[in-house]
């Protein structure tokens, strides 16, 4: 069995770095000519110049936040424009005529697929988690609207698998389809396979194919990992966001999430744009070099730190502890982002709310949400929770709680999740 994807993989850690610095330049040229806001945030500078971390560091970084507000006001502000500009705020080289999908993430933010294989890069993550060509694999991911379900769907296909694309829900229905299906491989979230792996225990029914499993959208602390082990699943985590595809996965070492190829990482000290030293934790900023939409200095919002050395695996790029949190409030619920900005949505539609924070609480799999409330009078429970779900797509418990009890501490969502 071939141990690792390709040979950059193992390729010595001072040749990478050297390669995809000498790379950027030129990158980056390319950009600036096709990405009109790729231009925007280059201006004063020289890509010549941008050959090394220093110089690098010396752009500004640009968080998921401006993101969301340049593609926002580009579609305010240019109605007639193309859609590169228009739906991507013009960070995207590519339009209509190459994108193959378009998804839409929480905010929304829209973003393209482009036509080359593998395009997301989660087939290495597969690889790693053991999937070889000829497996079938039950992909949970969704397939509307977000990109997860075409970026594990786009992955299998490179690696020469077949899918069977069972999407999100239908707990009893994906039992059955893989009682019949025999699938080699699980992807989707740790939780959704816990619970379908449960009801199929309350049906009687057993699946001894699933072996393997590559688990991304939510934390996998070692108390998951433990349960699939004892059940004879081999389950591993991929990080990766709609923006930049795959960023880090896990290999068999179990020894942090190694760097995605393709990709420059930084870890900056969270409401900055400077690097911190290395170890120390502070927030995921990558630099990913792909054509069809290069994104710089791209800050996710997430917080992790370098590890020292190279993996025990054998696999010599970078590796990061995992997700250790978020910089800002923006908060991962059952593998779907939920903003600040949605809590405003939420309370623009409801003027009799004083205020609100959003909690997210819960133990591994399993998390819940209560929007808890500060209203003049009696909160509208029923029709708060209406547009929780309806502008979320998560469904939550409202509490009414006293005027003046809830924290002022300027937060309106908390993540007091428990990941032991």
């Amino acid at each position: 069995m071939q141990a690792f994807f390709d040979v950059r993989e193992t390729q010595p850690e001072d040749g990478r770095e050297r390669d995809l610095f000498a790379r950027l330049p030129d990158f980056l040229r390319a950009a600036v000519r096709s990405a009109p806001a790729v231009a925007r945030q280059l201006q004063g500078f020289d890509p010549a110049g941008l050959s090394d971390r220093a110089g690098l560091a010396r752009v500004p970084v640009l968080r998921k936040s401006e993101l969301l507000q340049i593609q926002h006001g580009a579609r305010l502000a240019h109605a007639g424009a193309g859609e590169r500009d228009r739906v991507f705020g013009g960070f995207s080289a590519i339009g209509w005529d190459r994108a193959r999908r378009v998804f839409a993430s929480p905010g929304p933010i829209y973003e393209p697929e482009g036509p080359r294989p593998d395009y997301w890069g989660f087939a290495r993550a597969l690889h790693a988690a053991g999937v070889r060509p000829g497996c079938l694999i039950h992909n949970c991911f969704s397939y509307h609207f977000t990109p997860a379900g075409s970026m594990m769907e786009t992955a299998a296909h490179a690696l020469g698998c077949a899918v069977f694309p069972g999407g999100v829900g239908q707990t009893e229905q994906q039992v059955r389809a893989m009682a019949d299906l025999g699938p080699d491989a699980y992807t989707g979230t740790p939780s959704f396979l816990r619970i379908i792996l449960e009801k199929a225990d309350e049906m009687g029914v057993s699946l001894p194919s699933l072996r393997r499993a590559l688990f991304s959208g939510e934390a996998y602390p070692p108390s998951l990992h433990a349960w699939f082990q004892a059940r004879g699943i081999q389950g591993y985590q991929a990080y990766g966001s709609a923006d930049l595809g795959m960023i880090a996965y896990e290999s068999e070492a179990r020894e942090g999430l190694i760097l995605n190829e393709d990709m420059i990482l930084e870890i900056v000290r969270p409401g900055t744009h400077q690097p911190v030293p290395e170890g120390e934790v502070g927030e995921v900023v990558v630099t990913t070099l792909n054509p069809d939409y290069p994104l710089l200095r791209f800050g996710t919002g997430d917080l992790s730190a370098v590890l020292p050395g190279a993996s025990p695996c054998g696999r010599t790029n970078v590796r990061i502890a995992g997700w250790m949190g978020r910089a800002d409030q923006t908060t991962k619920v059952r593998g779907m982002f939920v903003h600040p900005e949605q809590v405003a949505g939420i309370l623009a539609r409801h003027p009799e709310v004083l205020r609100a924070r959003l909690v997210v609480s819960g133990v591994a799999g399993h998390d819940e949400m209560t929007f808890k409330v500060e209203a003049r009078g009696e909160a509208p429970v029923e029709a708060l929770a209406a547009s929780v779900r309806e502008l979320t797509k998560l469904r939550a418990r409202v509490e009414a709680v006293a005027p003046g009890s809830l924290p002022n501490d300027g937060k309106v969502i908390e993540d007091a999740r428990n990941y032991e």
